[in-house]
């Protein structure tokens, strides 16, 4: 039952679930991925040239299913 109240309840907000979202601000990607605010600033910092990170202005926005790719070839962090 909570369930369908959460649903409904995410449909009337418009709000998108963060495992549906094509990009992530570095709070919901470190939450999402759990690795820490700083270490994803210092990976967008390391790698600019790396297709996993669009900037917004001076925000930087992580895609997620890209993201995902790189850290599933990455042997280390």
């Amino acid at each position: 039952m909570e369930n369908i109240k959460n649903e409904s309840s995410r449909k009337s907000t418009g709000a998108i679930p963060v495992w549906r979202r094509y990009p992530l601000t570095i709070v919901e990607a470190a939450g999402y991925y759990h690795i820490g605010e700083n270490k994803l600033r210092t990976l967008i910092d390391e790698h600019p040239n790396d297709d996993f990170c669009v900037m917004n202005g001076n925000r930087a926005l992580i895609k997620r299913e890209k993201f995902e790719g790189y850290l599933d070839q990455a042997t280390a962090l």
